[in-house]
């Protein structure tokens, strides 16, 4: 199956690598990554690249299409290019994901109209009125479209995905084989369980960058 990730700029690492090292564990999948244009895409704090192997206009029928989050997705939210290349494929797609606030361009691209959908926890309120139904869960399978919370969701994600597509013994193999048996030192990996001094410096972070990033497209 091929696998198309997007990349645009100021994407989240994590959103793509994750799902990638699950997915390319799966003899047969094709990886391909994909962004208006060919050649390296920074990410959001602009530390590394991602190199896109082709632009999307030459990447039209991916069996399965990965949408990662970050602060630049805000500023894609009206970007007509790219919401029109996510309706066209996901017309064909097997299963057209997202993670973190990609979900946010699949709700802008129309594809989540009065759908169940997870985000970043931070972007459900944007991801409602975008006109998905948020739901406060890991990951959310709707239809043929799953997508996952913020960032490191995305390997539940996946690994779900494979587990539906290829069954429970393969997914167990690539889920041993990246060993990911998580056993986090705290319990603050949500805004229900974190204390609420770190949930308000969380929250005015995020929205610090956000508003430099907008800033900075302005």
């Amino acid at each position: 199956m091929q696998v198309a990730y997007l990349l645009y700029d100021r994407f989240t690492a994590l959103d793509i690598i994750g799902p990638h090292d699950v997915l390319k564990s799966v003899p047969g999948n094709e990886s391909i990554f994909v962004a208006e244009q060919a050649g390296p895409v920074r990410n959001e704090s602009d530390t590394l690249s991602l190199v896109a192997d082709a632009s999307i206009d030459e990447v039209r029928s991916p069996e399965i299409v990965v949408v990662p989050g970050g602060f630049g997705t805000r500023v894609l939210l009206d970007h007509q290019p790219l919401l029109s290349w996510l309706r066209q494929v996901h017309e064909t797609s097997t299963w057209t994901t997202s993670v973190c606030t990609g979900s946010l361009l699949l709700a802008a691209a129309g594809l989540l109209k009065g759908a169940p959908a997870t985000t970043h926890w931070l972007a459900r309120d944007l991801l409602e009125e975008l006109g998905a139904v948020p739901v406060p869960a890991r990951v959310v399978e709707h239809d043929k479209i799953v997508t996952a919370a913020g960032v490191s969701s995305g390997i539940d994600m996946a690994l779900g995905l494979v587990q539906r597509i290829n069954g429970d013994e393969v997914a167990q193999a690539v889920q041993l084989g990246i060993e990911y048996d998580p056993e986090p030192p705290l319990d603050a990996g949500s805004p229900e369980k974190a204390p609420e001094p770190i949930v308000e410096l969380v929250t005015a972070a995020f929205a610090a960058q956000q508003d430099q990033t907008a800033g900075e497209r302005a």
